[in-house]
């Protein structure tokens, strides 16, 4: 029977806690940041999709609560009301909410899908799935809202071919001495799609540079500026080879308030999350491009995602924020123990 063989309902498997307690915390860091929005944002179409948004998260906590406590697991401290200021004046105009949820309900069905792949339970994989609809449903209004914006910009169109064609080289050599072919397809969304995922991690990392009380922290992220700024300018210049549009930057979006509206563990969790999130579409790029100076610079935006993400944790351990995820029985330990 192997991996279906029956268990019993309330023991969870590692991968299943792992995916029910990450969700955990960022949902609960969702609540606190959309519960901020919700106070400045003026444009009712936008309102709507950030209640959605709230509510969505708001009911993962109920049902995942009751996961972990039914399995006898220690449930997280994740956000709480501590770490909103809901009197904070605005920090993001309209346009930006909508874009921070547009990117987010990405982030959620990518890790959804993944977590139904690794649930054994039926009632876990019933959640996920649920999870996941209710995403689609919401990513769906998001993108409907979005194109009757100006500000929007799509995936760039490319020709369709006269006839089926056959690669005569992986041009690797080619790309060496400079006689690059045209970018394909799978090149071309995933370059799009990681200069905005990463222009958005940029456009952030300026709003909680300029909040941020913690020295450290606001160093933190005013280097992540810089390094996701080169990260996301780095994509658009392959793009701009093949006179491709770029997308849109959000820059201009954040407003000159330095009163902030989350705290400093928050804002750095959040950092984090995004760090591992760029690694994963990082990785997922390189696999489907064959030229050989893409490569090349996807490794090289990898390391600064890997170095921001060292940064990261370094800070959270030292203030005692990075709660640690349930672990195996240190045998090691409980041996020296039983000899003393």
């Amino acid at each position: 029977m192997g991996i279906f063989k029956k268990t019993k309902k309330k023991t969870l498997t590692a991968a299943e806690v792992s995916a029910l307690w990450l969700q955990y915390m960022g949902d609960s860091m969702a609540i606190c940041i959309y519960k901020y929005f919700l106070k400045i944002v003026e444009n009712e179409e936008i309102k709507s999709i950030l209640q959605f948004s709230l509510q969505l998260a708001e009911n993962h906590m109920i049902k995942i609560t009751a996961f972990l406590k039914d399995a006898h697991y220690q449930i997280p401290i994740g956000f709480t009301k501590n770490d909103v200021n809901l009197k904070a004046p605005r920090l993001f105009s309209d346009q930006f909410l909508l874009f921070y949820s547009y990117i987010m309900t990405i982030h959620g069905l990518t890790s959804y899908s993944l977590a139904i792949t690794n649930a054994e339970r039926e009632d876990i994989q019933h959640f996920y799935f649920e999870c996941v609809a209710n995403s689609k449903d919401l990513y769906k209004n998001i993108i409907s809202l979005a194109k009757t914006k100006s500000y929007f910009s799509s995936v760039p169109t490319v020709s369709s071919p006269n006839e089926v064609e056959f690669m005569d080289s992986t041009g690797i050599i080619s790309n060496l001495i400079g006689d690059k072919r045209p970018l394909n397809i799978s090149e071309i969304s995933n370059l799009f799609f990681n200069s905005r995922k990463t222009g958005f991690i940029r456009s952030l990392s300026i709003a909680f540079s300029q909040v941020a009380e913690l020295e450290e922290v606001r160093d933190f992220m005013v280097k992540n500026v810089k390094l996701a700024g080169k990260d996301a300018e780095s994509f658009d210049a392959i793009l701009q080879q093949d006179n491709l549009p770029i997308p849109e930057r959000w820059d201009a979006e954040i407003t000159d308030s330095k009163v902030s509206p989350f705290s400093d563990k928050l804002m750095m969790f959040h950092a984090a999350f995004l760090v591992n999130a760029a690694l994963s579409y990082y990785g997922a790029a390189i696999g489907s491009s064959l030229r050989s100076d893409i490569i090349l610079n996807y490794k090289k935006v990898s390391n600064h995602a890997m170095e921001a993400g060292v940064f990261c944790y370094k800070i959270l351990v030292k203030h005692g924020w990075l709660e640690k995820q349930p672990e195996a029985i240190d045998r090691k330990s409980l041996a020296k123990g039983t000899k003393e």
